[in-house]
């Protein structure tokens, strides 16, 4: 059976990078804990290294984080369906929120849970993803303190992860502009600007980011320490936290071109050959990976010559290049993944998952 391994010393590497970093810039982060799909024993292991709030988008895997570990501040990262209130206020010490209606319903659960609810305010920056226009944030403000076990702990905003709007110097002065408005107004402090993510530390580390901008949350950075803003490596992050590893259960050498009046295949797709290749063949092999488990576009083998030609719902076919026959029947082979591929494996019942 394939499996995907879990790095947690080359984790622990990467938080204490993070961490240096934002420390010395005074900033405030949580880690955003959705890649992970609530496996409980990831999550034991995240969270023995990783002292800082967890943020989550979904609301099962907040209630296993509980459970594992009462003390740490949970935080869902998507504005709550109404229906979902009370475990919300149960399970979640903070939610982003962009509708009143929402936080009128949070309240009366906060209330009969005897608990304060902590909220952040989502404002639209240009994502267009969540978020209230700015010019309504002094209505939505004044509304929003006035019910009961609520209270308004920041203002943030999203970039970056829908229309792919980078942050930059003039969009993050904007948000701290935002903040000032409703302090002066209401007197009232907003502890929080919840404003930076994974994309936002190259900015952080070039001197781009405002004084103000004091919370962030990241992901994607400490688990495969990408530069998200510019498609790249943070230097002196590590990157193969993640592996996947599939054992070949099958190797021949066969044509390289099909044979036979062809239609579509599995996902859709009418496969291109060249004539070069009529006359040729390559061993091939095939792992126990499928595209119920794995976007084959998104992964790389570790081991030079082999190429990835394609899947079907439980094998993934390789061919290797060189012309040798390098592996045998029982073998494994070992492939680097990016963010969307770990998170569809992780949440693949099929795929193992190792602690290592």
């Amino acid at each position: 059976m394939s499996y995907i391994t879990f790095h947690t010393d080359k984790l622990k590497h990467n938080y204490l990078f993070l961490n240096q970093l934002f420390t010395a810039h005074h900033i405030e982060w949580a880690v955003v804990t959705k890649l992970l799909c609530g496996h409980e024993a990831f999550l034991k292991s995240l969270l023995s290294i990783v002292n800082k709030d967890a943020c989550d988008s979904r609301l099962s895997n907040l209630k296993k984080i509980k459970k594992i570990s009462p003390a740490t501040r949970t935080i869902y990262i998507k504005p709550p369906a109404k229906r979902l209130a009370e475990s919300i206020v149960k399970y979640a010490d903070v939610s982003f929120n962009s509708e009143l209606a929402t936080i009128e319903a949070l309240s009366g659960e906060a209330v009969k849970q005897n608990k304060v609810h902590r909220i952040v305010i989502m404002i639209e920056m240009g994502e267009l993803r969540e978020g209230i226009p700015a010019d309504s944030l002094m209505d939505f403000y004044g509304e929003a303190i006035r019910y009961p076990g609520i209270e308004v702990i920041g203002i943030g905003t999203n970039l970056n992860c829908l229309n792919g709007i980078l942050p930059d110097r003039g969009k993050l002065t904007e948000l701290i502009g935002h903040k000032k408005r409703p302090e002066q107004q209401f007197q009232r402090f907003i502890p929080y600007i919840s404003a930076g993510s994974s994309v936002t530390i190259p900015l952080l580390m070039k001197g781009g980011v405002p004084q103000g901008i004091n919370h962030f949350r990241i992901g994607e950075s400490l688990f495969f320490g990408t530069d998200v803003f510019s498609d790249s490596i943070i230097e002196g992050m590590q990157q193969d936290i993640f592996r996947l590893t599939g054992e070949v259960i099958e190797i021949h050498e066969k044509p390289m071109v099909p044979s036979g009046a062809a239609g579509t295949n599995l996902t859709g797709e009418s496969p291109v050959f060249t004539e070069k290749d009529s006359e040729k063949t390559s061993f091939r092999a095939i792992v126990d990976i499928g595209i119920l488990d794995i976007d084959v576009k998104q992964i790389f083998p570790l081991s030079d010559g082999i190429e990835i030609l394609g899947a079907s719902s439980d094998m993934m076919i390789l061919n290797m290049t060189d012309g040798r026959k390098p592996f045998k029947v029982g073998d494994e082979i070992e492939f680097g993944m990016n963010y969307l591929a770990v998170l569809r494996a992780m949440n693949s019942d099929y795929i193992d998952k190792v602690l290592k």
